[in-house]
């Protein structure tokens, strides 16, 4: 009797701890590319949850660019999303936002645990669906120059502070086969998130975007003629040249760093693209030459322009949780435990070393080299800031400008035919609703 009391309970100890130590498998769509700046980083992220998390396993699908926001609508589509997934906070993921696939991380990570981030990061307003349906984890600057401010005075020239500025270095930088600046638009997103949205700012503002939405405006209306005919004179008077629609987003860094251009017009983000590589020990752009010879600065004065200086900023991309998981359940706290790690000190000072972003997570320390310390400071330098286009136009909309602004690269659409078809989408997609 005895012997088998002791095995009964044997058996229940071990049903104990075999409770305990259930496995859980959680699908993760990451949003990564091989040859970005923080590569070897980020898989030594997920690596190092795994080997600390035994009992989670994580299936985790990487993609990048396009191919990534295909495949989450997809997902979304047909309503089988990934349990933790990479979401921006506005348009650009629409469909989680308006359909609410994500769970509220107010409710799911509670107030103690976000009182340690910005307010600009937990503000519910920030987010297309009005509920924190991610966290960002940052605070995006998508408008930068990047200038080689040693090139520029190799030549002559100061940093520009004005568009004449831009224009009167056309001669003799082309002269030399370098181009004043460039912007990879190849991929078709660049030029509207990283150029057109702040040229918006300037020449109609957030005001008129908002009137747009409202039906009070039109696309077709002076104010976005004229931010359009701003690109096309670009082009046109040759400080951007037509041969950038061609070249692709991953190309364009390295073509800066090796003297192509005196200006390389990204968001903040791009940073991390020239600071030293952990793996090789190399950098597209040195230290000590980021240190003197790079500046960040905001595209310089256009005329004409209504808002001065503004320069076009988003909450940044973070991480969501599927709306699907059911409240309580270990798919649940195992989601919320891969978040928390996400988002820990430790995890946010990586991202912030490798230049990624400057995190909003509040009081992260990192050793970062020069041209990333500057970025901060140009958030500091330029606190006015505008609506972001694929941050507030659904995808309808805003894909159409994005093909209409590679046309006015390549010279074969005008300013005017531009604004036409984007009203023509608006319109359609308005109806459709």
């Amino acid at each position: 009797m005895k012997r088998m009391i002791a095995a009964i309970l044997l058996i229940a100890v071990a049903a104990v701890g075999g409770f305990a130590q259930e496995k859980v498998t959680l699908t993760v769509m990451n949003y990564q590319q091989a040859d970005q700046a923080g590569y070897p980083e980020d898989v030594k992220i997920w690596q190092d949850f795994q080997a600390a998390n035994p009992d989670i396993t994580l299936n985790i699908e990487v993609l990048f660019n396009d191919p990534y926001h295909q495949k989450l609508q997809a997902y979304a589509a047909a309503g089988t999303m990934p349990d933790v997934f990479y979401v921006w906070p506005g348009a650009r993921s629409a469909v989680i936002h308006e359909k609410k696939l994500a769970k509220d991380l107010n409710q799911l990570l509670g107030a103690a645990y976000l009182k340690d981030f910005s307010a600009s990061a937990t503000n519910p307003a920030n987010q297309l669906g009005g509920y924190m349906a991610m966290l960002p984890q940052s605070f995006t600057y998508t408008s930068v120059m990047y200038v080689n401010t040693k090139l520029l005075a190799d030549n002559g020239f100061k940093p520009p502070k004005t568009y004449a500025d831009l224009k009167k270095m056309v001669p003799k930088l082309k002269a030399k086969g370098i181009a004043v600046a460039m912007l990879p638009n190849k991929d078709a997103w660049p030029m509207q998130s990283c150029l057109f949205s702040t040229v918006v700012g300037r020449m109609a503002g957030d005001d008129f975007l908002d009137a747009i939405l409202a039906g009070k405006a039109k696309f077709t209306d002076k104010p976005f003629v004229a931010a359009l005919e701003v690109i096309q004179n670009l082009y046109k008077d040759g400080i951007l040249s037509r041969e950038d629609v061609q070249i692709g987003y991953g190309e364009a860094a390295g073509m800066f760093a090796s003297g192509k251009a005196a200006i390389y017009i990204d968001g903040d983000w791009r940073a991390g693209a020239y600071i030293t590589d952990k793996a090789s020990g190399k950098a597209l752009i040195s230290p000590a030459a980021q240190d003197k010879d790079f500046a960040l600065m905001p595209f310089p004065a256009i005329p004409g322009e209504k808002n001065r200086g503004v320069v076009s900023a988003v909450a940044g991309t973070g991480w969501a949780v599927s709306a699907s998981l059911p409240a309580g359940s270990a798919k649940e706290k195992a989601a919320t435990r891969l978040i928390q790690y996400l988002y820990s000190n430790d995890v946010q000072a990586i991202r912030f070393n490798t230049g990624a972003y400057v995190p909003t997570r509040k009081g992260v320390k990192a050793d970062v080299e020069p041209l990333v310390a500057k970025v901060p400071v140009f958030y500091a330098e330029n606190p006015a800031t505008c609506y972001v286009i694929d941050g507030v136009l659904d995808p309808a909309v805003y894909n159409v400008i994005n093909d209409g602004l590679i046309a006015i690269g390549l010279g074969t659409k005008t300013a005017a035919q531009v604004a036409a078809e984007t009203q023509a989408a608006f319109e359609s997609w308005k109806a459709s609703k």
